[in-house]
């Protein structure tokens, strides 16, 4: 395991996404043959390469945070103090390299041991073009995941050689952008009084801190120790309202709550989310469609997002098609670029927004990013604003 020092490696208000080919910028000769306009998938219209994979790795990279780097989180309120990233490497005999990130909490070292024992002697000698049957779609849990990251990497390989950058291939039907806002995401916070750790009323702090640097707005979460340590929704609600005063009635404030909450938890704090105008709910419960369709009978007007665990159509379709999400949050790094953009089309097909669940390193970043430009759908992407992490309880 390789450990290095390292922050997400994007912090601004607006993710340009247009400054490289893909992930990493090569020079390569393009390829295009046809113009790339109203295609019905990405390869369509395009000159197939003749190239080969030769190798495909995993680096696992990993930074111990400092004390006071530390943050507490989820119910149990456990310690986050490691942060890690799992980025695949393919090879090809063309001289091409794609990069792809995996989602970090499906285990980096399972994910590096499943891609030496199983992806690697699968795809070398197979050609990227064939991404969607190599690659499209079977990301999975544990060492399984590994399968997001090389999906990206044969994309990024893909558009190299073709010269161009990754969202114009996705962009099948839409004219992409090249810039794309992004909101902060953080509000971590503990409800242990007399604790090393801030307390709710440091949430004021970072929203008006992030408020400050431009970013779209604000996304917090319950707080460490919410369960635990038997903390109500009443004892919540003071603290919404002391940020919607200190931020101003137009700073968009996201609540998140991780799938924490009960149904009657999240119908009691509905009203409060619409008085209150946040932009959107996350996430709120683990249950049914009927639960999230009881809670967003409270929210006239606030939205609610999901999908971040969801990384395929088929996990995605009752939510959506149910009505239960305004918003889907899949992900490059936990579906593939192949598997997200059809789940970004669906979407878009059923007048759903598209806000990609990024919270990893810089690179994962990048192709999220890629993503939103290209789809028709798209609303914020997320930006992780504090440390990335491994927990202990």
């Amino acid at each position: 395991m390789q450990r290095i020092s390292r922050r997400c490696l994007l912090g601004s208000s607006a993710l340009a996404v247009g400054s490289a080919p893909a992930c990493s910028a090569e020079k390569v000769r393009p390829a295009r043959a046809t113009k790339l306009s109203m295609r019905n998938h990405p390869l369509d219209g395009l000159k197939r390469e003749n190239m080969k994979i030769t190798g495909v790795k995993l680096m696992h990279l990993s930074y111990r945070l400092k004390p006071d780097e530390e943050w507490p989180d989820a119910d149990n309120h456990i310690i986050a103090w490691k942060t890690e990233s799992a980025i695949v490497t393919v090879s090809t005999d063309a001289g091409i390299t794609g990069l792809g990130s995996c989602n970090q909490f499906k285990g980096p070292q399972q994910m590096k041991e499943y891609t030496e024992a199983v992806i690697s002697r699968l795809l070398v000698g197979k050609n990227p073009y064939d991404v969607e049957a190599l690659a499209g779609g079977i990301s999975g849990p544990g060492g399984r995941g590994a399968w997001a990251g090389v999906d990206t990497a044969l994309w990024d390989i893909i558009a190299k050689s073709q010269g161009v950058p990754l969202y114009e291939l996705l962009a099948i039907d839409t004219k992409p952008v090249t810039r794309v806002p992004v909101y902060a995401s953080g509000g971590e916070f503990s409800w242990r009084k007399g604790g090393r750790f801030p307390g709710p009323e440091d949430l004021i702090r970072q929203a008006l801190g992030h408020k400050e640097k431009g970013y779209k707005g604000f996304k917090f979460r319950p707080g460490a120790g919410f369960g635990k340590l038997g903390i109500r929704i009443a004892d919540f609600i003071p603290y919404l309202r002391d940020i919607r005063r200190a931020v101003g009635p137009g700073f968009p404030l996201i609540q998140e709550a991780n799938m924490r909450w009960s149904a009657a938890q999240c119908v009691e704090i509905a009203p409060v989310l619409e008085e209150l105008k946040f932009l959107w709910f996350e996430e709120p419960t683990r249950r049914t469609p009927q639960d999230y369709l009881a809670v967003k009978k409270a929210l006239p007007t606030v939205k609610i997002s999901g999908g971040e665990k969801r990384g395929n159509r088929a996990e995605n379709a009752e939510m959506v098609d149910s009505g239960a999400y305004d918003i889907v949050q899949h992900s490059c790094d936990d579906a593939g670029v192949t598997e997200a953009w059809h789940m970004a089309r669906m979407a878009h097909m059923r007048n759903k927004l598209l806000c990609p669940h990024n919270w990893g390193d810089g690179l994962m970043a990048v192709e999220n990013a890629h993503l939103m430009a290209a789809s028709p759908n798209r609303f914020l992407l997320e930006m992780n604003r504090v440390w990335l992490f491994q927990v202990d309880g």
